[in-house]
């Protein structure tokens, strides 16, 4: 059962538009690499009826924005109380102002998604934007589907929206599958498997979230991320990651000039030296190569001679090499 707000207007049938999605660049030595390697989180198009690979359907039908049958009714915004599960935690104000002006105009023509709580209010599951933008627009009601979900159902539609729609900060995708995983006891396989992620994706985000709470700030900002993350956590010495860190986001280090930085800091005192400026790296070769680091968890390295050369992976621990030979095995 839904609850009516009485007196409300009916919704407006005008679809707005969903953000416009820059389909994914291939590249040409990194063709063919999904085939032979799981990767990370994708963004794709904002459309309920195309299939996400690795997704259930019946989670995938749960977080469409429209299911046939379902009743559309007004609901009061100040009943509906924030998702605890929301993945996003920055939201684009100029963005936001822009979705509130059409707001403005065309109403709120797309539902949010939420349920009903013990205490007779709503809790919203998904539609943060809208929720938020409806209030900029000055809006009192908006038009919602009621779903009656479980707690883990609920925060599984949340990551999958924010998957289905754009690229989250790599440190919210992180502390999304940390959720799943603490609340719901969920295992890297499970997540995956829900999420439609690999088991080594899920893992790699994870590692994420060892990082010192200097460093997390970096990455919740944007001044560092996933690629620049993953090479601090090979240093050796821990203690030296924020200070690392810091120096990268002052100098504003590319991903190779940070990986020469940590191979030198790696070295024994004796043997470190002023590094030496990395070769030019082709961004063909360097896209390829964050690519496949992205998927194994490891450092790796392309050695490139007009189409010709090696590809070598590091790794640190006997477990990051169990994992990566599962991977090429593709079990």
């Amino acid at each position: 059962m839904t609850e009516k707000v009485e007196g409300t207007s009916a919704v407006a049938e005008k679809a707005h538009s969903p953000a416009q999605v820059t389909p994914e660049k291939r590249r040409a030595l990194g063709r063919g690499l999904d085939s032979l390697l799981p990767s990370g989180p994708r963004m794709v198009p904002s459309n309920p009826s195309a299939p996400v690979p690795g997704v259930s359907s019946e989670l995938q039908a749960q977080a469409a924005r429209v299911e046939p049958g379902d009743e559309i009714t007004k609901i009061k915004l100040d009943r509906i109380d924030e998702n605890p599960y929301q993945t996003r935690v920055t939201f684009e104000p100029a963005a936001l102002q822009e979705l509130a002006e059409s707001i403005r105009v065309n109403g709120v023509v797309q539902p949010i998604v939420v349920r009903l709580s013990s205490t007779g209010r709503f809790v919203l599951i998904l539609g943060e934007r809208r929720c938020r933008a409806a209030k900029l627009a000055g809006e009192t009601t908006i038009p919602a589907i009621v779903r009656r979900v479980s707690d883990q159902q609920a925060a599984e539609m949340t990551v999958v929206e924010n998957l289905q729609r754009q690229d989250l900060n790599c440190l919210e995708q992180a502390n999304a599958f940390a959720r799943l995983s603490r609340d719901f006891g969920l295992t890297q396989e499970q997540i995956g498997q829900r999420t439609g992620c690999s088991r080594a994706s899920v893992a790699n985000y994870l590692r994420l979230l060892k990082l010192p709470d200097s460093v997390l700030a970096y990455l919740k900002e944007g001044k560092l991320g996933f690629s620049e993350a993953r090479v601090l956590l090979q240093l050796n010495d821990p203690h030296s990651i924020p200070y690392i860190a810091k120096e990268a986001v002052d100098k504003q280090m590319s991903v190779a000039q940070l990986i020469a930085r940590v191979d030198q800091a790696n070295l024994p005192p004796e043997a470190r030296a002023v590094p030496q400026a990395p070769n030019p790296i082709d961004p063909n070769v360097r896209a390829a190569q964050t690519e496949l680091e992205r998927s194994l968890g490891c450092r790796v390295r392309i050695h490139d001679r007009k189409g010709k050369g090696r590809i070598v992976i590091e790794y640190a621990r006997l477990e990051d090499f169990d994992r990566v030979v599962e991977m090429l095995g593709g079990k």
